[in-house]
C-alpha cells in the first residue's frame, strides 16, 4: 500500500482524504473529517477526542471524535466511535509499556 500522511494545512485535504482505503483520523476538531471527504467502503478509524459542555449528560460533558460519525458510518466499511474505540488500546498499550519499563524489558539496567 501507498501511505500518504496528511494534516489541516494539506492543499486539497478532501481529495487527499478521498483516495483513502483507510482513514486515519487525529487532527483534534470535533466533526472535522465529513461524509464528503470518505470514499464508499473505506475503513475509518478516530482517534480523536473533543470534550465539550453538556447539560445532557450526567457527568456535564460529551466526547465527540473528529470524524462526523453520523453521516460517515452509512458510507464505511467500518468506522471506530468516540467514544468506545481505540481510546481503550491507547491505556492498555501506555500499561503495558509502564509495567515493560518498571520491569526493565524496555530500558535494562546495567
Amino acid at each position: 500500500c501507498t501511505v500518504t500522511l496528511t494534516h489541516s494545512r494539506t492543499k486539497d485535504l478532501k481529495t487527499e482524504v478521498l483516495r483513502g482505503d483507510i482513514v486515519v483520523a487525529a487532527i483534534g476538531k470535533k466533526n472535522f473529517v465529513t461524509a464528503d471527504m470518505v470514499k464508499d467502503g473505506a475503513v475509518v478509524i478516530d482517534v480523536g477526542i473533543n470534550r465539550e459542555t453538556s447539560t445532557a449528560t450526567k457527568s456535564g460533558f460529551k466526547l465527540y471524535g473528529d470524524v462526523d460519525f453520523e453521516n460517515v458510518a452509512p458510507k464505511a466499511s467500518w468506522i471506530t466511535p468516540v467514544p468506545g474505540g481505540v481510546g481503550l488500546m491507547t491505556i492498555v498499550g501506555l500499561l503495558k509499556n509502564t509495567l515493560e519499563a518498571a520491569k526493565g524489558t524496555i530500558y535494562p539496567k546495567q
